[in-house]
């Protein structure tokens, strides 16, 4: 157990910054730069070696979001254009949602997210589905 102790005394400097609590935003936004990142880094690999920090990385950032970002209840699309503009998402580059022209009517008001819509939206955003108001009849 002493090598292992040593091991992480050694590279324990380079980690624990990402691991501990933002202490303002700037930090707040290198952490979610890191997250996307290692994320980018890992691909679909779910047994890549670095999976557990981006999940405690994870947690630290949803952690800060609980405690200085809480999300309102909103409509679907004030919740959707404010995780797209929190993580710099331009509406081409949401093909969870479906074309540009989809994402527009959506922000616009002239359509509602479906309940795919939804999953996918809070699966990439790291969120509870829940967030996302739906009209009866959506899901």
């Amino acid at each position: 157990m002493n090598a292992m102790l040593d091991q992480a005394a050694i590279h324990w400097a380079y980690i624990e910054p990402l691991l501990s609590e933002p202490q303002n935003e700037e930090d707040y936004d290198a952490k979610v730069a890191a997250l996307d990142e290692l994320l980018d880094m890992m691909g679909d690999d779910e047994d890549h070696p670095l999976a557990s920090l981006a999940v405690c990385l994870g947690d630290v950032i949803e952690a800060y979001d609980e405690n200085h970002r809480p999300i309102s209840k909103a409509p679907g699309a004030e919740v959707l254009r404010y995780l797209m503009a929190e993580h710099r998402v331009l509406q081409s580059e949401l093909p969870e949602v479906g074309a540009q022209s989809v994402v527009s009517a959506i922000l616009s008001g002239k359509r509602q997210l479906n309940w795919r819509q939804v999953c996918e939206l809070a699966e990439r955003f790291g969120v509870p589905t829940d967030v996302f108001q739906i009209q009866a009849g959506g899901r």
